[in-house]
């Protein structure tokens, strides 16, 4: 698909003025929605995944795959794991076909008309869960433009400039536009800040035992503290 992609900044002789910002952003989150909408039974992917349990198993999934990637150097998490843990959503949510990786530089807008969104990429961790996972991961690297420096400098995406959507913006029109209440969030937030900690965890892994020597590795463990430090901070609010 040919196209424009988003990654940290805007590419150049694309002007990232506060409307078309805006207009991605909604669109962004509009097409979340039609994704999480689409009747996974009817279009034969039903064997995609097991929805039952997938909330729980994810927890304890991603817990094993951070203690697999612990070094010396690592923060500790057993206080954001238990929570989660002892936080599990109650009851069974409506299960949905969910991309698991869904951001900016995950889609596709036209060149011709840069507000639409016209592809996504990146479907090998798509499965059958709670919808609601995939906004808190999406969430996860939604860095706002008033939020604290160390937090600032984990930003991947061009989520601070003038015209973005607020996490709770962002909240809002999803639920508006899916239809799916999203009530206490704060399972979900946690999840993905913890989530995106096992991942940079992982890659500064390889970095700290020399299995890569790309310098920019070393920055993820920095970053890991940051973010497992936010978790812990959004389960005690």
């Amino acid at each position: 698909i040919r196209g424009i992609i988003l990654r940290r900044d805007y590419p150049p002789g694309l002007d990232a003025t506060p409307a078309l910002v805006r207009a991605q952003q909604t669109a962004l989150v509009d097409v979340l929605a039609r994704l999480h909408d689409i009747d996974y039974r009817a279009v034969g992917l039903t064997d995609l995944g097991r929805p039952d349990g997938y909330v729980a198993r994810q927890v304890r999934g991603w817990t094993e795959r951070y203690a697999r990637a612990q070094t010396a150097d690592a923060p500790q998490a057993a206080d954001v794991t238990g929570w989660l843990d002892v936080n599990l959503p109650p009851g069974s949510r409506r299960a949905a076909l969910i991309h698991n990786d869904y951001k900016l530089d995950n889609v596709v807008f036209d060149p011709r008309a840069p507000a639409q969104l016209i592809g996504v990429l990146d479907w090998e961790m798509a499965t059958v869960g709670d919808p609601l996972m995939d906004v808190g991961c999406s969430l996860a690297y939604w860095i706002e433009a008033g939020d604290a420096a160390e937090m600032q400098a984990t930003r991947m995406l061009p989520t601070q400039l003038p015209g973005s959507l607020s996490r709770a913006e962002f909240l809002m029109r999803y639920s508006q536009a899916s239809g799916i209440p999203v009530g206490d969030f704060r399972f979900y937030r946690v999840f993905g800040l913890f989530r995106l900690a096992v991942i940079t965890q992982q890659i500064y892994y390889r970095y700290y035992h020399r299995q890569t020597r790309d310098a920019r590795f070393g920055a993820l463990g920095p970053m890991t503290h940051v973010l497992i430090r936010r978790a812990a901070a959004e389960a005690r609010a």
